[in-house]
């Protein structure tokens, strides 16, 4: 199938858009049809049950997994054959995480964050395409061009990393009184590298299809990073490794088999080479752990637990339902009610042996405190961070996730002295497929709902629109009463942030949420409603406060160009009846333009597309 490539992008990128990668695309072009049907899908399923007000269910045990010849019961049964763990994941006690480029930045200051990910002492770096990973002019392919840089030790990398390990030493000396980079070569070759793609529900922003409609992302990604780097990973010993965003359903998991499948075999190496872990993401995929499982087949080898994402993900699937009604965020840590029956689940699908007897990961999730701040805030900050790790640890994962590069070194000692290299084939009990099971997978706990909650959810919703806007899709956020107060730090917060703060604070205006505590600033009492009247306060003060920030916190730059469309956006999907699947579509389609009144006009584009017949528009409209 032919395809299209944006303006000069194959001229200024031939070492990463090769006349390989350009034939492997084009042979891989035949799944995007089917891509955008399982999209359709989803969008049907959500209204579906909307409209019949029915919570998600299990699978029909007696079905087949779509795309797949395996009956839904042998798949829960582990009556499939998996993968082994290869060697360089057999200990992943910290991954860390973060994209290879930063924006409008020159290809040596990328090359940077490439660095600091491999002399991290982190076992492996998920190198982010995805939610953490800008898409401001051409990022995704300066994240593909500096990875393959790296992963080839071209000496233009080398440069940068021998200076690096200095920088990294000298801070390290300063924190934790000692070096953490010895021998910077042997270093780089100590962390695993795995790739975040795209997921299905995303097109490219310089690919599409040669009639002019959306190409995926997903195919794009996978295959300019498999194809440049694949061999120079398998002769070093390596392993090709990916980690899957964002699916909902084991027909999903399917699809993304077939690709690599069909990828493996256009490159002529054997089927399953190309490992991957999922995100579990979506609370439909927690309903199909053991069928995700065995449709990704001898390329599964493990789970994340993200925690943003996630809370989202249910937040939506229930929008429909008045009396589902989260509390503030910070409430709803991994211990909280749907939270703890999820990280249960996990757990306990991944300790289910296949017909090999082979188990598989749970990397628990994302650590997003970083070390800059206070004495006081720091120390606090740290120690949080230690005893989420400690909690993991014992409830079974094999390692987590660090947002920060200085994280590797405060996180990683728990799971050293703890010794194992992985927690495979510990034992828990078989999942069960019970109606109380379903039930508790949206379970709500007692927890405060409180206008000190609702300003922060609204401040930082903003500053990540604000940030999407300008390249940095990961930024370090806090909200903005408390820029100036060291003692509280930042956080590195990515795409999933913005989803769920709007997602709450959809769910308490639109359901009538109640507060649970008097606020002196506003003057509204305990089991007063959250109202419109209060939203709209909370949005022109958090605003105006952003608007009055320090360049530090919101670059001045910002506040007449990026910042406004943030508010614009926030606002649509806020004050709208119809509550969007997806902030990033929003953030997507108004990404380039300054002019808030053409970003009001594709605003209400996609709005006016979503409600007319649920499509979402996700191509890039500047193409």
């Amino acid at each position: 199938m032919a395809l299209e490539f944006r303006k000069t992008v194959k001229a200024d990128y031939p070492d990463v858009i090769t006349a390989d990668a350009v034939r492997a695309l084009e042979a891989l072009a035949r799944f995007d049809p089917a891509r955008k049907a399982v999209m359709d899908s989803r969008i049907k399923r959500r209204a579906n049950r909307a409209a019949r007000r029915q919570r998600i269910g299990f699978l029909d045990p007696r079905a087949t997994i779509g795309r797949t010849s395996i009956p839904v019961s042998e798949a829960r049964a582990g009556n499939f054959v998996g993968s082994e763990i290869p060697r360089d994941l057999q200990r992943q006690w910290i991954q860390g995480t973060g994209p290879a480029a930063r924006p409008g930045a020159t290809v040596e200051a990328g090359l940077r964050n490439v660095a600091y990910a491999l002399l991290s002492g982190a076992d492996g770096w998920m190198f982010d395409g995805e939610d953490a990973l800008g898409q401001v002019s051409t990022m995704s392919l300066d994240n593909q061009r500096n990875l393959k840089l790296a992963i080839h030790q071209d000496p233009q990398f080398l440069v940068v990393a021998e200076q690096v390990a200095g920088e990294m030493n000298h801070w390290a000396t300063g924190f934790l009184g000692r070096t953490i980079v010895e021998d910077w070569r042997r270093q780089l070759s100590f962390t695993t590298k795995i790739y975040r793609a795209r997921g299905l529900h995303l097109d490219d922003r310089h690919v599409r299809n040669g009639d002019g409609s959306g190409f995926s992302a997903s195919i794009v990604d996978a295959t300019l990073y498999i194809v440049n780097n694949h061999q120079r990973l398998l002769d070093s010993g390596a392993s090709i490794v990916l980690y899957l965003p964002k699916i909902q359903t084991a027909e999903e998991a399917a699809l993304w088999n077939d690709i690599l499948t069909s990828l493996e075999q256009h490159l002529g190496i054997a089927t399953g080479a190309v490992k991957a872990y999922v995100l579990v993401e979506q609370v439909e995929a927690c309903f199909q752990l053991m069928e995700i499982r065995a449709a990704l087949g001898l390329r599964f080898v493990g789970f994340n637990t993200g925690r943003w994402d996630y809370i989202n993900s249910v937040s939506d699937a229930v929008a429909w339902d008045p009396a589902f009604i989260n509390p503030n965020i910070d409430a709803i840590t991994m211990t909280y009610g749907y939270m703890r029956s999820y990280e249960d689940r996990v757990r306990r699908a991944v300790n289910t042996p296949d017909r090999k007897g082979q188990f598989a990961l749970w990397q628990g999730g994302m650590e997003p405190n970083i070390p800059v701040g206070s004495e006081a805030g720091v120390q606090a900050g740290m120690k949080r961070a230690t005893a989420g790790a400690e909690r993991e640890q014992r409830e079974g994962a094999s390692g987590k996730w660090v947002a920060h590069w200085k994280m590797v070194h405060i996180v990683r000692p728990v799971w050293e002295q703890a010794g194992a290299a992985n927690q495979l084939g510990r034992s828990f009990p078989r999942l069960t497929y019970t109606e109380q099971d379903a039930a508790d997978l949206t379970q709500l706990e007692p927890a405060p709902r409180t206008m000190r909650g609702a300003r922060d959810l609204m401040s930082v919703a903003i500053q990540y629109g604000n940030a999407f806007g300008q390249g940095m899709q990961a930024a370090a956020l806090k909200p903005a009463d408390f820029f100036g107060n060291d003692d509280v730090l930042y956080l590195m917060e990515d795409m999933a942030t913005g989803e769920i703060r709007l997602s709450i604070l959809w769910e308490w205006l639109h359901k009538g949420a109640k507060l649970t505590a008097d606020d002196a600033e506003t003057g509204v009492k305990a089991g007063a409603a959250f109202t419109r009247p209060l939203l709209e306060r909370l949005l022109r003060e958090e605003y105006d406060k952003l608007q009055k920030a320090g360049n530090r916190d919101v670059h001045d730059h910002s506040k007449q160009t990026t910042l406004p469309i943030a508010r614009e956006i926030v606002e649509a999907y806020l004050f709208d009846d119809i509550k969007l699947p997806w902030y990033i579509d929003l953030l997507n389609i108004t990404l380039g333009t300054h002019d808030v009144r053409e970003a009001r006009r594709r605003i209400r584009l996609l709005a006016d597309a979503f409600r007319g017949d649920g499509s979402r528009i996700t191509a890039n409209l500047d193409f």
